[in-house]
């Protein structure tokens, strides 16, 4: 399965700046490990009262919709209310769209948020508004790969770091469009895996030794680092001398190289068949595990990433092949979690950058919608079985308990112990808020 999507303007989705898998010296893991020793410098001080050690946000590109998810609307006119049906749920009263199956059975779990909404409705712009909790400063792109603000993961890796030799932030299996670091720098950029883990040969190649590399060649490769020493540096600060950034953590990089704990954590195949076909056979699902394994090691912060959900033409055929293997990934991260311990600790999102349009066009699919959109929250000290907010009666606007980016971001970072109101500031020393409005959302904190 490919996972290269193509959006609505016909544009190739291409990832913005990323780490991982480039190659040492080139920016791969000892820059990762860059951010998390740095991170990890300042993390006690910084963090309060988190309620979760750790987030997988779980990324629908595209925008999936409301409708055919979590807010179904079985009194609306057929043209809105579309060809599927409600379902029940484990809770009573909470009613889920026919294809969510696995989801329903496990709603005691889910806290669903059907009341954010925003004033962005291209991909470009609701991504960078979703992601970062900051609308774009100009106009841009519907296509467009932007970034006017710190992601999600990037603050959290600047913020709490992750333990010794392992990067903070993880993007599986590509970077989102605004998913980078901004002013934080490149050193809290996502270490991206784009191999695939469903595959019998899954490696990643920058925490594993080649096959065949013996000793004497590893060793030919310091000697070659040696002799880059000998270049001059450039110490002032100011200057940014990149070989600055590579001399810290070079031998640290050797080190996660060969280390088995490092190893381990990537080493899908430790898992049961069983625990691997809850998850599914498929490239996402293996991806969710690796996403639980990493957790599990440690890592704060993964964004599991799912594209083509933009679903502008004959949307039911599309979501009756891809919903039923995706819910069924989700609950089963969610459920594994649960029954690993990890639940409490763990806090698991799954969203997009919008919903979709109320009326089905007439190529038999849905179109932007900003007005309108459902996020699922579950874990991290949650109280699952809730709805949060509502659309109107036909689905085509929160109207009871409206929220926006701004709570919904500033919710992740406060069930993760990050004050959403602090002042960073950029590499000119500019003051920002992380968040302009720092309330999170209430009815999901403990």
């Amino acid at each position: 399965m490919s996972n290269t999507w193509t959006n609505c303007e016909g544009l190739t989705r291409r990832d913005g700046l990323k780490l991982g898998l480039g190659g040492l010296i080139g920016g791969g893991l000892s820059g990762a490990l860059s951010a998390q020793a740095r991170a990890s410098e300042n993390s006690g001080s910084r963090r309060r009262n988190a309620q979760a050690d750790a987030c997988i946000l779980v990324w629908m590109d595209g925008g999936p919709s409301h409708y055919e998810t979590f807010d179904p609307k079985p009194d609306a006119p057929v043209e809105i209310r579309g060809a599927y049906q409600p379902i029940a749920t484990q809770t009573p009263g909470i009613q889920f769209a026919q294809p969510m199956q696995k989801m329903a059975a496990i709603s005691d779990d889910l806290a669903i948020v059907r009341s954010i909404r925003h004033d962005q409705g291209n991909h470009g712009a609701g991504n960078h508004y979703m992601m970062t909790g900051a609308p774009p400063r100009i106009p841009v792109g519907c296509g467009a790969f932007v970034s006017f603000h710190p992601s999600l993961g990037s603050v959290v890796s600047k913020e709490i770091g992750a333990p010794h030799g392992i990067p903070a932030y993880f993007s599986l299996p590509r970077m989102s469009r605004s998913g980078g670091p901004n002013f934080l720098g490149s050193k809290y950029a996502p270490f991206v895996v784009p191999d695939n883990p469903n595959s019998s040969s899954f490696r990643v190649r920058d925490v594993t030794i080649p096959t065949g590399l013996t000793d004497g060649r590893f060793s030919s490769r310091q000697q070659i680092r040696q002799r880059i020493d000998t270049m001059m540096r450039f110490n002032d600060a100011s200057v940014a001398d990149p070989t600055l950034a590579v001399d810290e953590f070079y031998q640290q990089s050797l080190q996660i190289i060969s280390s088995k704990e490092a190893q381990a954590a990537f080493d899908i195949h430790q898992e049961s068949d069983e625990v691997r076909d809850a998850y599914g056979r498929n490239p996402f699902g293996q991806q969710a595990l690796l996403a639980r394994r990493l957790v599990g090691a440690g890592v704060p912060f993964v964004t599991l990433y799912s594209g083509g959900w933009d679903h502008h033409v004959d949307i039911f055929n599309a979501l009756d092949k891809k919903l039923p293997p995706f819910e069924a990934t989700v609950a089963a991260l969610i459920s594994d979690l649960k029954q690993q311990g990890m639940l409490e600790r763990t806090l698991v999102v799954v969203l997009g950058e919008f919903g979709r349009t109320p009326k089905i066009n007439e190529r038999g699919g849905r179109d932007h919608w900003s007005n309108a959109m459902s996020v699922v929250f579950a874990g991290g000290q949650t109280r699952g079985g809730q709805v949060i907010g509502a659309t109107d009666r036909q689905g085509y606007a929160a109207v009871e308990r409206v929220l926006s980016p701004e709570n919904f971001v500033s919710t992740i970072y406060e069930k993760l112990g990050i004050d959403p109101g602090q002042m960073m500031y950029t590499g000119e020393g500019r003051p920002t808020h992380l968040v302009s409005d720092a309330t999170p959302i209430t009815e999901l904190m403990s």
